[in-house]
Order: C-alpha cells, then structure tokens, then sequence
C-alpha cells in the first residue's frame, strides 16, 4: 500500500498526512473492511506519513495486528531486500511505503525484474499480491478513486 496524499516537505518536513489522505485512506480501509479483508501484521517504513496510514488501517482491519517499522520499505530502498524477506512471510501482511520502492517491488516480485512497472500505485491505494506455487500474482487493486 502507497501511504496517503502527505504534506509537501516545503510545509511540513515530517510529511505527515493532509487531512484530504487520512480521510481517503479511511474511506479504503473501511471499504476493505467491508470485503472482509483481514490482517495480521502491518508494516511501514517509519517515516510518518507511513505509520499513520498504517495506523488508520489498523484501527480498521486488525485492532490486534502487530505495527511494525520495516528497514526495507524506504522510497529509494533495494525492492530485492524486501522481496527476500516477504517471500517467507506466512500470515496476511500489509506493508505501508512509497514510491518508485513499492512499485519496483510489485514488480519484481511479479515478474522477476523490478525495471518494468505493471501496476500503477495511487497515494491510498492497495495492490494486494498473492503467492502461489507458479509466483506472485497481482490480486486485486483499491484506491480511493473507486471507494464512494
């Protein structure tokens, strides 16, 4: 998942959320919740915009999920470091970043190389990916676009 729209860095250098990105990414995260989408852990990168949207989908998917900072979800981070540890993980997991990094690690986990996008993140939005015995997959895509 894309964190939601943040604060320029010229207003505010933490980045937190604009209000106009938390109630987006609430608006996603209760129409996940409604689909019966369910986590168990949720992990971001650490920087602020990323731990909010990952606390808001918190509140809303999984009280009780784990919220954790991961060291490889930063925007100019390797994707392969990512996608060696994600590759083993064994309960439903979302990880909050940004971009180009989420982008080049859907790629990569996809189709093997991390230079070719095949899906277009959106700030707020999920690509939910699953794994199966032929790879990864491309699941389903949510973004605030499509969520009355």
């Amino acid at each position: 998942m894309q964190h939601g729209e943040a604060r320029p860095e010229t207003e505010d250098p933490t980045r937190p959320l604009t209000e106009r990105g938390r109630a987006e990414v609430g608006r996603v995260a209760q129409a996940a919740a409604r689909a019966g989408i369910s986590l168990t852990r949720i992990e971001h990168s650490g920087k602020q915009r990323a731990q909010e949207t990952a606390e808001i989908f918190a509140a809303a998917l999984a009280p009780g999920a784990r919220l954790e900072h991961a060291p490889d979800l930063a925007p100019q981070d390797d994707p392969a470091l990512a996608a060696g540890r994600v590759a083993d993980l064994v309960v439903p997991t979302m990880l909050v970043g940004h971009l180009p990094h989420l982008s080049r690690l859907a790629t990569l986990l996809v189709t093997g190389d991390s230079e070719h996008e095949i899906v277009a993140f959106r700030p707020g939005g999920i690509v939910s990916l699953t794994k199966t015995a032929g790879g990864w997959r491309v699941r389903w895509v949510l973004t605030p676009d499509v969520v009355p």
